[in-house]
């Protein structure tokens, strides 16, 4: 009654303020409709527990500065949710007296119906109360409603995540049943973001079920069943007391355990709290909590429902307001605003409303109001064209604010956008926010306002998150046995299992390392040779004495005695005897080997290349190590360059170089990388003289005060020199200098440096190499003229004075395998016979021979060409046996002198030689131009074919028409110098066919060819006529179907050929620019031939040549007469 007493005077003052400005100025008057509800949901949507918020709304909007310039008129009619009347109350606010405003009624259906007015009269609609549902956000439908409530369906996205977080995929729905179908809606929006599609988590509903707060017993009832099927429960309410209520209970059926969690779906801004003015301990947010009594007594269920508000969290819109004193002010004036001018509410709902609360969704009205306030402020202008035109006011209701309900501000839909929070009670039971969840383009974003989510969030269930689904199940039955009692068996038997595994895993590594051992034993005794089985062979002089080593020999194996031939080494190799072999040893200095040099040994004898020289082993038993390498009974190429009487041929040398860089590239590509010491003393030639490398890989037995001679150091490269590098510290690169100087050796035939004719010494030589510069010293590389130039180019990049530019050696090998000549790859036994031979005394003798050898060569291979094919001649050449070949067509041509006789008759022998020389030859010429071959010309005659050897398709009957031409066109042209009147006339018979050729006889082998094809064609030309090309039937088909209209024919008709009997031939006139007349294929021919096929005999058409056709042969015409009657008789 005293705030009561206090707040009249206030509102009395504000009103004789309005009254006075009014009298003192016109301002424009805001007028506003209001559809409330009176007795539906007092608590909650009454207007007697909410009407207030809009006169306190205008108060709160004048003392910030907003409708300074505008009067304000209210008008309510109460609708009670009821369809009909809220239509009637549109229609009057909006069409008959044309409201500035509408306050929506605080119902779903009758503000939908509000809205659809809307849409016809362009009147601004503000929503409140039960307005959450997802149809409200649909611009198309209504464009001018708008509220402070974002869409439920959002509720649904942020539920969906935070189960997500937490891992919750079975869930029990709860709601709360009122005539305003309120939670309805709330969970079928819910249900339908848990059941998106997009949704990444499949979460069961195990119970959905409505509940009535009138019907206990059910109620009770169903949180039983809950009990049985799920431990997170999801619940909606409409009013605290409905709040309250299910706490009551659930902590009544004992749900207030550590395995329950209660998630309470809001969209009020209050979470924990309750909006009533009775004295209790507020929260922070400045609201009473829900777990207390709403009376000013206690009721006795405090402590039971603050046990389930300690299991509980809240999913609610952010409920921080920043004026916390006018909310509370706002919660205890509420029902006297209402009963106040402007409003003057004189309803008995009205006058007898206590000041205990106000109505839930009085802090939403509240806010739309003021919401409309600010945007009618931001318009600037008291015209009512422009307050009054609704789409510009609407576009102001997107400006945000702090209201009573957090902060508020509008999307382009006129729909909240919502900022999410999720509560829990913190050790004292206040109220803490525990997450934000905002929403961008309809995805979820959580943001985590705790560190340790045990102790912060979980402190009131043991600080462990709860289970859906309980370890020992849903009625505590299904607890999991321990682990050794369920298992007892089990483990028994894995302890004896793990056991025998781990004792057979003992004893295979005992066994793997004895074995180890073992091999290692083995290795070592390959490569570890016993001194005693090294023994030195007699000598004589400076040579081996073969009967030395012989009966050295044969005592040792019992006459299996073998021959031993040697050259002298000027290195420091000792030849000795190692199980009956020859073999070359090096003496080194005693010292202790580690494992990974005996190692590196093991390696060393496993090493195998052809040209690499084998290494045997190490003994170091004696009084100095000695390794043992495989004997090379010719010596080193220093030992062969010294003697001096020793000539070697280009290919001989470029086989011991191509030796040396193969055997250098292995070697690169071992685990050694290099040589280190390579020099023409280390490549060694075998009998075959096969060079192989030496000396290489024991660079861990030399003395480190050991420097390499002054000689020595003539194959060093020069970073070698200049840095003292051991082998370890040198790079492949300086084995390529190396190679180059010993390759160097072998192409000039001279030792290293041709030092016998140079007048520097070792010294200086090392000195000038060392120095390097522009031009460095390099020995002077002066060939013979048949030696490769690309080889001595590469000799001089591998002597580069930058490592960097010499090549590896693997493009060496690649280098020197593109020169290597084709007709050869290795030395022939014959030539290392004769270089043996004549190695000191018939040098200039072999190179002599040599050269005669490769002339006499050419000139029979030159001669053997023109006697036969040069596949063939190949063949032959390389000692192949030449099968005899079958070709499936090949075109034959004979020709003949005609009367050759007589022409010779008037001649002299030397001048018929001469005529047939000249004319022959000029029939060569004209051969070679065509891919035609002259098998043999025997007198005057003179055969060739087309289409064998070489296969050319049906290529062959052109080629030899095109020549038998040349042929003709020449002896046209042909005089004879002493018979000037006199013609060389050809006659010319060509057929097509089958054949076979081969090569006959050995001591003067011929080419010939065998099949009836070469009767045939001879047979056409000994029927031919002079100065005329006689064709077969199918020599004539070919050519006229495959070159049609190239070639002028005429048939000849039938003739009698000689083992042949009857056929038609045909002449070859010419090409067809010889005349005006062309010939067509012979298909064409033979259509038309058909077609007067009928004729009589007499009318047969014949094509006739224009030359007269054995016009003096009667017998032969007889003969063509008597076979036509026949076959005409027989047919």
């Amino acid at each position: 009654m005293e705030t009561r007493q206090i707040l009249l005077p206030v509102f009395f003052f504000i009103f004789c303020s309005f009254t006075k400005a009014q009298n003192t100025t016109t301002r424009p008057i805001i007028r506003v409709g209001i559809a409330a509800t009176l007795k539906t949901q007092n608590t909650s949507i009454g207007w007697a527990y909410n009407g207030g918020a809009v006169p306190l709304a205008l108060q709160y909007l004048k003392s910030r500065g907003f409708v300074k310039d505008f009067d304000f008129e209210f008008h309510v009619e109460y609708t009670e949710c009821d369809l009909g009347s809220a239509v009637r109350a549109g229609l009057d606010f909006m069409k008959t007296k044309n409201y500035d405003v509408i306050i929506g009624p605080p119902c779903a259906a009758p503000l939908m119906h509000m809205g659809t007015l809307s849409t016809i009269y362009k009147k601004p609609v503000l929503g409140w109360g039960f307005v959450s549902d997802s149809e409200f956000s649909d611009m198309d439908r209504f464009p001018y409603l708008s509220s402070v409530f974002p869409s439920s369906l959002t509720l649904g996205t942020v539920t969906s995540a935070l189960l997500q977080l937490y891992e919750w995929d079975r869930i029990a729905l709860i709601y709360f049943k009122n005539e305003l179908n309120y939670c309805n809606g709330v969970i079928e929006d819910v249900e339908a973001s848990l059941f998106d599609e997009n949704n990444p988590q499949m979460v069961k509903v195990v119970i959905k079920e409505e509940v009535d707060m009138k019907n206990t017993e059910g109620f009770v009832y169903t949180l039983q069943q809950i009990k049985t099927r799920a431990r997170v429960i999801i619940f909606c309410t409409q009013s605290g007391g409905e709040k309250r209520f299910y706490m009551i209970q659930a902590a009544k059926q004992g749900m207030h355990t550590s395995e329950f969690v209660h998630v309470m779906l809001s969209m009020r801004s209050i979470g924990f709290g309750v909006q009533t003015a009775v004295g209790k301990k507020p929260l922070n947010t400045g609201l009473a909590p829900i777990w207390e009594s709403f009376q000013v007594a206690p009721d006795g269920n405090e402590e039971l429902a603050k046990s389930i508000a300690a299991k509980m969290l809240v999913i609610d819109l952010s409920s921080d307001v920043r004026d916390k004193e006018f909310l509370q002010y706002m919660t205890k004036n509420i029902v006297y605003a209402v009963r106040e001018p402007p409003l003057n509410c004189a309803e008995p709902e009205c006058l007898n409303a206590n000041a205990t609360g106000m109505g839930a969704y009085a802090r939403h009205l509240f806010d739309v109001f003021y919401m409309y306030g600010m945007a009618l402020t931001n318009l600037n202008s008291t015209d009512p064209k422009i307050y009054g035109n609704v789409d510009l006011l609407l576009s102001k209701f997107t400006t945000p604010f702090e209201g009573m309900t957090g902060q508020v501000q509008l999307n382009g839909e006129l729909s909240r956008m919502p900022l999410f929070r999720v509560y829990a009670l913190d050790k004292e039971y206040d109220q803490m926010s525990i997450m934000n969840i905002s929403l961008i383009n309809g995805t979820a974003k959580i943001s985590l306002a705790y560190q340790n989510e045990s102790s912060d969030v979980w402190h009131f269930w043991g600080n462990t998150r709860p289970l859906d689904t309980p370890i020992c199940g849903f009625l505590g039955k299904s607890c999991p046995i321990p682990f050794f009692d369920q298992y007892r068996v089990l483990i028994f038997v894995f302890v004896i299992v793990a056991g025998l595994i781990i004792l057979t895993v003992f004893i295979c590594l005992t066994s793997m390392v004895r074995n180890r051992r073992a091999e290692q034993h083995r290795l070592n005794s390959e490569w570890q040779i016993p001194a005693i089985k090294l023994r030195n062979p007699e000598k004589k002089g400076r040579r081996l004495s073969v009967d030395s080593v012989n009966s050295t020999a044969t005592k040792s194996s019992k006459g299996s005695a073998k021959h031993f031939e040697t050259s002298e080494f000027n290195e420091n190799y000792d030849i000795q005897i190692f199980d009956n072999d020859l073999v070359l040893t090096t003496a080194h200095k005693v010292q202790e080997l580690s494992d990974s040099e005996k190692m590196r040994l093991v390696k060393l004898r496993k090493l195998d290349h052809e040209n690499l020289n084998k290494f045997i082993g190490l003994s170091i038993d004696g009084s100095r190590y000695l390794a043992v390498w495989k004997m090379c009974t010719r010596g080193s190429i220093q030992d062969i360059m010294s003697r001096g009487n020793f000539s070697m041929d280009y290919f001989f040398m470029f086989c011991m170089i191509r030796d040396i860089a193969e055997g250098l590239h292995f070697l690169h590509k071992s685990f050694l990388h290099l040589h280190g010491n390579l020099r023409s003393a280390t490549c060694l030639v075998n009998d075959a003289w096969q060079v192989k490398l030496a000396e290489f890989g024991l660079e861990f037995l030399q003395d480190e005060e050991e420097r390499p001679t002054q000689k020595c150091l003539l194959w060093a490269a020069p970073e070698v020199l200049r840095g003292s590098l051991t082998v370890s510290q040198m790079d492949p690169s300086a084995d390529v200098y190396s190679f180059a100087i010993v390759a160097s050796e072998i192409l000039t035939k001279k030792e290293a440096w041709d030092l016998h004719k140079r007048k520097e010494g070792y010294e200086e030589i090392i000195y000038n190499v060392k120095k390097g510069g522009p031009n460095p010293f390099r020995p002077n590389l002066q060939t013979d003229s048949d030696v490769n130039k690309s080889l001595v180019a590469l000799v001089k990049d591998c002597w580069s004075e930058n490592p960097v530019d010499r090549p590896n050696s693997e493009n060496i090998c690649k280098m020197i395998f593109d020169m290597t000549p084709r007709t050869k790859d290795n030395l022939m036994d014959h030539v290392f016979s004769l270089l043996e031979e004549y190695t000191q005394s018939l040098e200039v003798e072999v190179e002599e021979r040599t050269k005669e050898l490769v002339l006499e060569k050419k000139k029979s291979d030159i001669l053997l060409g023109r006697m036969l094919p040069k596949q063939v001649a190949e063949r032959l050449k390389a000692g192949q046996a030449v099968e005899p070949e079958s070709f499936d067509l090949v075109t034959v041509f004979f020709s003949d002198i005609v009367k050759f006789t007589d022409l010779a008759n008037k001649c002299s022998p030397f001048q018929v030689v001469n005529i047939l020389n000249e004319v022959f030859s000029n029939f060569d010429a004209i051969i070679e131009k065509h891919d035609v071959y002259k098998v043999e010309s025997i007198g005057d005659g003179f055969l060739c074919v087309s289409g064998l050897p070489n296969r050319n398709g049906v290529e062959h009957i052109r080629q030899i028409v095109e020549m038998a031409l040349g042929f003709l066109e020449y002896c046209d042209k042909f005089r004879m110098p002493h018979l000037p009147r006199e013609r060389v006339e050809l006659r010319v018979g060509i057929n097509s066919g089958p054949c076979v050729a081969g090569v006959v006889g050995l001591s003067m082998p011929r080419y010939c060819l065998f099949w009836d094809t070469v009767n045939t064609a001879s047979r056409m030309e000994s029927n031919g006529k002079a100065s005329l090309i006689h064709m077969s039937e199918i020599a004539h088909t070919l050519l006229t179907d495959h070159f049609p209209y190239q070639y002028e024919t005429n048939s000849r008709g039938e003739v009698i050929i000689k083992g042949k009997g009857v056929m038609e031939t045909f002449w070859l006139l010419g090409r067809l620019g010889m005349s005006n007349r062309s010939t067509p294929p012979v298909a064409e021919v033979k259509n038309i031939y058909k077609k007067r096929s009928s004729f009589p005999d007499h009318e047969n058409i014949r094509s006739v040549s224009p030359y007269a056709e054995f016009a003096s042969d009667s017998e032969d015409e007889e003969m063509r007469r008597v076979m036509r009657r026949e076959m005409m008789r027989v047919g």
